[in-house]
This record gives C-alpha cells, structure tokens and sequence, in this order.
C-alpha cells in the first residue's frame, strides 16, 4: 500500500525528489507513519493526504462525520482513551464487518487491535482527524449521559441486587440487566476514569448526595444524587470494598478492583460519618497506565542530569518531598526505573502499592498485622538489597534505620512531607537523627509541586495586561523575559472540559547535600539559612522553576502561584 502511494506523490508531482526523498528518510528515522512524517513537515494538508490516500488505496472518503451515529457496540466494547489515541471510530455495522474512520490508513496494528475487541472484521474508511474526534466526544458523551439516565430509573425502594456478591473485578461498562443503584455507581465510576480523575467523592448534604471528581488535582462539582437513595449508594460502594453495610457510626476502609474494557482500575475507599451521613472518597489507580520515565516528569536538561547522577551512586539517601498528590510517588517510580536492572536487587515497602514494576519485590504496608513501614524496612535488610524504597519516613524510628541502610551500602529512596527541599534536612533532624548521621547519608533532596499544563488543542498566546504584568513580578519574570512579549493560556474546548488545562507536569527545587549543607547541617543552621545559600550556589526554587515553565508556555502564572509559596528566606 504504501509503495503505492509514494508513486503517486511522485507521478501527480504533489512533491518534489528533494521533499519526498526527506520524507521517506524521516518515515524510517522516527518510525511513524507515511501520512503522519507529511502532516508533520507541512507539505500537503490533511485534505490533501487524505485524497491520495483514498485514490491509491481504493479506500472511500468522507468529508464530514457530523450526521454519523455510532453504534453502542463500539462505545462499549472500545476504551475512550484508544478510540482518541489512534484516531478510530465505528460508523455502521453491516453484515458483520464494522466499517471504521480513520485517518492514518497504513497504521494497520490498532485496526487489528479494534477488530479483536469488537470480534470481528473492520473495514476502514478515511476522514479528517478532527472530524473523527469530534465524533468520539460526541459518542462518549452520550455514554457518560447513562449517570443522568441511571438517576432518572431510581426508585427509593429498588435496592434489588444491592448486596450481591461483587465479582473479583467487576466490569462497570457491564450494566446490562442491572439494578439501577449498581448501574449508577457503575456510571459514576466509568464517567471519572473517562474525565481521568483521580479521586471520586461522595459528600452528603441536607438535600442531596454530591459527586464530585478530583482532575489534575482540582475538584469539579458533578451529579447530584438524590437523599432518597443515599444510604443505597453507600451501601453498593461498601459492598464493592468489602467494608461492614451496617457499621455507619466509624470510619472504615476498602478496597475493590474494577474492569474498564481489559483494563483494570484498583479503587481505595474510605468511609466517615458526618452529621448529613456517611462521606465517602475513592481513589482511583488504573494498574495498566504507562509509567512515565525519568525525562518525561518535567524536568529540564540541568536537572534531569543532576538526578540522573544521584540515582546511581551506590549509597545514600535520596528524599523526595511534597504535601500528598504532589506526584512524589511518581518521581520515585521513575528513577527507580531509569536504574532498574538485572544485577540490582531492588526492593520496596509501600503503602499503597500504586503500580506493579516488573523484576523488583514490592511489599505491601500492613499496620494491623504489624508490618509497619519500619518493622517491614528491618527485615529488607535482611534481604540482601542493593536499592530500597520506603514509601514514606513517618517516625523516629524508620528515619533512623533508613540512614543506617544508607551508611551500611543501600541506597534508599524515600518521601517526606516538607514544604521545600531544605526543611526535608530540619525535619531529619528533628526525628532525632544525630546531625553527623544526617550529613554524611542524606544525597540529594527533591521538593516538587504539580502544575497544569496548558491544554495543548486550545492553546493560545496573548498580550500580558497590567494586572498579567503583576502577577508576573511575584514569580520574579519581567516582561522582556517573555519570548515575543507574549503568554500562553487555553481557551477551552471539550478535549480539557472548558478549563484550559489538560494533565499535569512538576515543578521541582533540588537541593545537593554538598560540602556547605553538611557543614551547616553540622552547626544546626536553619532551614532557611540552608536555603538561602544554596539558592546564593545556584539553586532553583519551586517558584523559580515554575517561572520557567511559564516562560515556555508550559503552564500559567496563575498555577505557578497556585502550588507555590513566595521565596522567603
């Protein structure tokens, strides 16, 4: 196919030899697609890749979607985030082929992949990518009306099926024949993880129960569920987290495992009671998400190099600090990926396990079996490991036995909850570690913050106004620092959800335990003398790395000022 289509391009002389020959060199240095490397270099629009395509391959053209209506199979058979990925979208199914949109027709493995999802044979047409986009929202959206659809079909008594034994994992796109209440904490769940929340909360009020999802670390106020059926929705999810249904008056934890499409999603659920009734939160962890390497976590080249050279010394601490959902955990998983090898033993006690590496033991924190952060880093030393991660030093106790692992030949990673870099070094101290243990063990520490970027299909650049001007001298920028005077934000669109953002990246502020830092941990200087003098060395703080982000249209001042406090010191 392809071949047929670099004859065409030739002989209809819509490139020249020099164009295409830089082309073709570039389809086989990157490895994307023919129509992808033409797009890229802007020598034809997509129109016009589209029309060759479509002539060379045999394949129909459809300019406009807008009229097509998809067909539930697909919706419920094919993950949100592959149809968007890959750019497929069904439009009819006919004699048992499903024929398919798509705007990269020689990308033929997701094809392949989709005809095993929908089980059976596709047939590709072609269409412009916004076109299929556009129809993929549309689709999903009305799939994530099922919440409004499973509200409406509430009835106060209809509890049928409520405590039904829950499978292993559920499949919550699997609400045929089920009870409504089930249905609609199905929906709840399916419309969060399609939103890419984090959190999902459940937050009783005098005349309603509110749902409201946790997105790049901001809550949005979604579905109200009526106060008949609270005490049934609660129910459903302790039954989901085999949690006691009858016990309303303690706090309780849970745990539940969920199927969306062949992915899995681990659901944490905590349960308290309030004067409007019991609240409830869930954390949600998708097992089969990518975990994100070193260089992809929003660190700039100096940094990235300055970590990567820590990360594989053979002893030591390495602190990452942050208040929670700072992306900490993210950052620590990173290097011990970069790091992660055969002749390493590696090993981790956390709490909880968020993903499964491969080749490295992780250890589950239990408090009520006694296997506690510093009872389960005790016996990891008896384990022969080379590197340790601890998911958090909380106590005298697990500070003190992680910097004797450090001394005896580990390195060990760890996370605690300081605001910047430099208190990392005063809280050591002040779980009691001698001041000569801390100098001569602590490597490197990390604070970090996460930022929103902005979003990437509305973004836009402006003219900074006075009050722009403003905000821009609290982050320590100028105007004459802005590449061609302008800043960057998003319009809106439904890709980000009206907000202008989509995912995040981290801000970081590191701290090197050079000569100076172990000399004035020695002399019990404060945190911000330690930090004063670092940043004196050539040190970036939170503030002034977010500063960066802004000047790349990374992200806003707004967010940058959001996550980060004024440099006092």
């Amino acid at each position: 196919m392809r071949e047929t289509v670099v004859r065409m391009l030739r002989e209809e002389g819509l490139l020249d030899e020099e164009k295409l020959s830089e082309v073709l060199r570039l389809e086989e240095e990157s490895g994307q697609s023919l129509d992808r490397v033409l797009l890229q270099k802007g020598y034809l629009t997509e129109g016009d890749v589209l029309k060759v395509f479509s002539r060379a391959l045999g394949m129909p053209m459809l300019p406009d979607l807008s009229e097509i209506s998809v067909p539930a199979e697909f919706v419920n058979r094919v993950p949100v985030n592959f149809a968007r990925n890959y750019g497929l979208v069904a439009l009819s199914r006919e004699n048992g082929t499903v024929r398919v949109a798509t705007a990269s027709p020689l990308d033929t493995f997701p094809l392949d992949d989709l005809a095993s999802m929908m089980g059976c044979e596709v047939d590709p047409v072609l269409a412009p990518r916004t076109e299929i986009t556009n129809l993929i929202n549309k689709a999903y959206k009305r799939k994530a009306d099922m919440v409004d659809e499973a509200l409406d079909t509430l009835d106060e008594g209809d509890l049928l099926g409520l405590t039904a034994d829950v499978e292993v994992s559920e499949d919550i796109l699997d609400v045929a024949n089920k009870a409504p209440i089930i249905k609609l904490v199905n929906m709840v769940l399916f419309q969060a993880l399609k939103m890419r929340a984090s959190d999902v909360h459940l937050q009783p009020y005098e005349d309603r129960l509110q749902v409201r999802y946790r997105i790049d670390g901001i809550l949005y106020d979604m579905e109200a569920i009526p106060k008949k059926v609270q005490e049934a929705v609660i129910s459903r999810i302790k039954v989901m987290g085999k949690m006691d249904i009858a016990e309303r008056r303690l706090p309780q934890d849970g745990r539940a495992t969920i199927k969306l499409g062949d992915g899995e999603v681990d659901i944490r659920i905590s349960s308290v009671p309030t004067s409007q009734g019991e609240r409830v939160v869930m954390r949600l962890l998708d097992l089969t998400a990518r975990l994100l390497e070193l260089p992809e976590i929003g660190l700039d080249d100096e940094d990235l190099r300055m970590v990567d050279r820590y990360i594989h010394y053979t002893h030591g601490i390495i602190l990452v600090t942050g208040p929670t959902g700072s992306g900490k955990t993210t950052t620590l998983y990173a290097s011990l990926q970069r790091i992660n090898s055969s002749q390493k033993n590696v090993i981790t006690i956390e709490d909880p396990i968020e993903y499964h590496l491969e080749s490295i033991s992780q250890i589950q924190v239990n408090s009520k079996k006694g296997l506690t952060f510093a009872a389960g880093l005790r016996s990891l030393l008896r384990q022969d490991p080379d590197i340790m991660m601890v998911g958090e030093i909380r106590d005298e106790e697990t500070a003190r036995i992680a910097t004797q692992a450090a001394l005896t030949g580990h390195l060990v990673f760890s996370t605690l909850h300081t605001n910047d870099a430099a208190g990392a070094v005063a809280r050591m101290l002040n779980f009691g570690i001698e001041p000569y243990l801390v100098a001569s063990s602590v490597l490197v520490v990390i604070a970090q913050r996460l930022v929103r970027m902005i979003c990437r299909e509305c973004k836009t650049s402006y003219d900074p106004t006075e009050s722009d001007l403003k905000e821009l001298g609290e982050i320590g920028l100028k105007f004459s620092d802005l590449p061609s005077g302008k800043l960057h934000r998003g319009t809106g669109c439904p890709e980000c959800f009206q907000t202008g953002y989509t995912d995040r990246s981290a801000i970081y502020e590191i701290l090197p335990v050079d000569e100076a830092v172990k000399q004035q941990v020695m002399e019990h200087a404060s945190a911000s003398v330690i930090k004063k003098s670092s940043i004196e060395r050539g040190c970036r703080t939170l503030r002034m790395d977010g500063a960066s982000k802004v000047v790349q249209g990374v992200t806003t001042v707004e967010e940058v000022l959001r996550v980060t406090q004024l440099d006092a010191f």
